[in-house]
């Protein structure tokens, strides 16, 4: 059974989770859930404004003015991307089971993210070669992310996670090229519905989804939508995060 922390909600400091308290405290759970001490635990939070760079970031792809945010390089895989109020993130700190693989439990994150938005009528899918969740082009809007997942794995066991945007400014996302990605948008649940989600709201229903993908049962996934690579990449039929390999500390 995993279990789930409500770490800080809100857009105060006082509130807001700063992030490397956070990941801190992701290490120190991560210990005792290799240990056997501590049941699998997610992790549920918000953080003041933060830009992350994975793995992948190229330095042209990082804020040239980051507006007072940090800018932390990360160990998990992917490239850049912003947390902060109004984005609900998740942190996942579970052992895998022996018949799941890093991508299985990939696509699980981004299908609990894919049915929270479905359960505000907002439909989105996987791209193959892109990272994360979209909604398909329209008329008038590119195609736009709206939930990010950058995951480490260390001896069985997975850090950080995903991020949904629910009610997030979206001005922080013109500072930089949000997961290397030049030819797409960003959006959030608030964008999509035309009202105001708020975290507290899809706290909930995300929690919900994740509970179920986290029993390690079979479920049906989500059609992908028709394969976009990254710019200057090829496209590839494996997950669509870089996952680093499982190493000996964490």
């Amino acid at each position: 059974m995993t279990a789930f922390q409500v770490v800080g909600l809100g857009d105060s400091p006082a509130r807001a989770v700063d992030y490397l308290e956070a990941w801190d405290l992701q290490r120190a759970v991560h210990a005792e859930v290799v240990e056997g001490t501590r049941p699998g635990t997610v992790l549920l939070l918000e953080h003041p404004p933060t830009y992350t760079a994975g793995k992948r970031t190229d330095p042209h792809e990082r804020p040239a003015d980051p507006g007072g945010a940090p800018v932390i390089d990360v160990d998990r895989g992917g490239k850049i991307t912003y947390h902060g109020p109004g984005q609900l993130v998740a942190y996942p700190i579970v052992r895998l089971p022996d018949h799941v693989k890093v991508v299985d439990f990939v696509r699980r994150m981004e299908e609990a993210m894919i049915a929270t938005c479905a359960a505000f009528g907002v439909e989105t899918a996987r791209v193959p070669g892109r990272s994360g969740v979209w909604l398909r082009a329209d008329a008038t809007r590119p195609e736009r992310k709206i939930g990010a997942i950058g995951i480490r794995v260390s001896r069985g066991v997975t850090m950080h996670g995903i991020s949904l945007n629910c009610d997030v400014d979206m001005s922080w996302y013109d500072r930089f090229v949000p997961c290397g990605i030049s030819d797409a948008g960003v959006t959030s649940l608030t964008l999509e519905t035309g009202r105001e989600v708020t975290v507290t709201e899809v706290l909930p229903v995300l929690q919900r989804e994740l509970e179920r993908l986290l029993r390690w049962e079979e479920y049906a996934a989500t059609p992908d939508y028709e394969a976009r690579p990254e710019p200057g990449r090829a496209a590839v039929s494996g997950p669509r995060i870089e996952v680093l390999s499982p190493s000996r500390t964490p």
